[in-house]
């Protein structure tokens, strides 16, 4: 299960959806729920894969900030969004990263037969999330405001046009976002060079999504998976791979019922363990994480050496709760 933002519409980072060569099309994103997840337009073009390399220089590994710290670093982002959007005469309400902390993702296989007994294939998080979808005070004020002020609003969190900074990720795609807007200025103040953050940023949600499909499509993934699929048609679920359970399961809003999804989910995370799918799936993604990395090492570590050096900005702007603009 995906876990969605925190406040929808789009998701937090640049989108990416695949292109035909050569097309251009503008996307929205969310600006970090600025003013009721007001949209930045990011300009989507679809580039080689070679293109978007950006090489394998340096040799330091840097470390990774520690969940609690990327709840740092977004609570001082919406701290700073909030200050910025009343400096400009919109509210905002600032939203927690995770609002709710049960929601997991499960890229490959459910493997936490725990998790599944609770939770199935998380319908009831789903349920959740989209109560405060609904309930989001931000999305309630924004369309409050009479249209001019909504394009307002728009242009003050984002900028007037989606032009300013252009990279390339390695998964193919050209993206172009405006310097402008409160979101940027959020951004350059907490992270001090914004087009080396946005490339990064970038970069390293792109590695995701590659890590991803380079780990289903190892022969030995699905070499892994024909025991699964052994195991779940001894338990009453015929399914080649947990691919084909996936696709098989109803849409979030009409969910299996209750005690079906959680006995399903059961079986598929007990038999992921049980066959070995579960143990082959972590080998390959921290595989294919260290050789996407090293690839792409220098946008790594220039993404981890910003989040670091930014952590002592926004303890501080947390801590004195001090967001308004020099």
């Amino acid at each position: 299960m995906s876990e969605p933002s925190a406040t929808p519409p789009g998701p937090t980072g640049p989108e990416r959806r695949r292109r035909k060569p050569g097309r251009r099309r503008a996307v929205l994103i969310a600006a970090a729920c600025v003013c009721a997840a007001a949209a930045t337009a990011v300009v989507v073009q679809e580039v080689s894969s070679t293109d978007a390399s950006n090489g394998s220089s340096g040799t330091v590994r840097l470390r990774e900030p520690t969940e609690a710290e990327k709840d740092v670093l977004h609570d001082a982002e919406q701290r700073l969004l909030r200050d910025c959007m009343g400096e400009h005469g919109f509210e905002y309400r600032t939203a927690v990263r995770q609002p709710v902390p049960e929601a997991r993702e499960f890229p490959y296989v459910v493997d936490d037969t725990d998790w599944a007994r609770r939770h199935g294939y998380g319908s009831d998080i789903e349920r959740r999330l989209e109560e405060i979808r609904r309930d989001d005070p931000n999305q309630r004020y924004f369309r409050s405001l009479p249209a001019g002020r909504r394009a307002a609003a728009l242009a003050a969190a984002n900028g007037e046009r989606p032009t300013g900074l252009t990279v390339k990720t390695p998964d193919g795609l050209r993206l172009t976002r405006s310097t402008q807007g409160r979101r940027a200025e959020a951004e350059r103040r907490l992270y001090g060079d914004l087009g080396a953050w946005f490339q990064a940023r970038s970069t390293m949600d792109a590695l995701r999504q590659l890590r991803t499909g380079r780990v289903t499509a190892d022969p030995a993934f699905a070499e892994a998976a024909r025991p699964w699929a052994r195991c779940m048609r001894a338990a009453g679920h015929d399914y080649a791979d947990p691919a084909a359970l996936r696709r098989a399961l109803p849409p979030p809003e009409h969910p299996l019922p209750r005690e079906r999804e959680v006995a399903l989910a059961v079986a598929e995370a007990t038999c992921a363990r049980e066959s070995g799918l579960a143990v082959t799936a972590r080998r390959l993604d921290g595989k294919y994480d260290t050789e996407l990395r090293r690839r792409y090492r220098a946008a790594v570590n220039t993404g981890l050496r910003l989040q670091l050096a930014a952590l002592p900005r926004a303890r501080t702007l947390i801590g004195t709760g001090e967001g308004q603009h020099p």
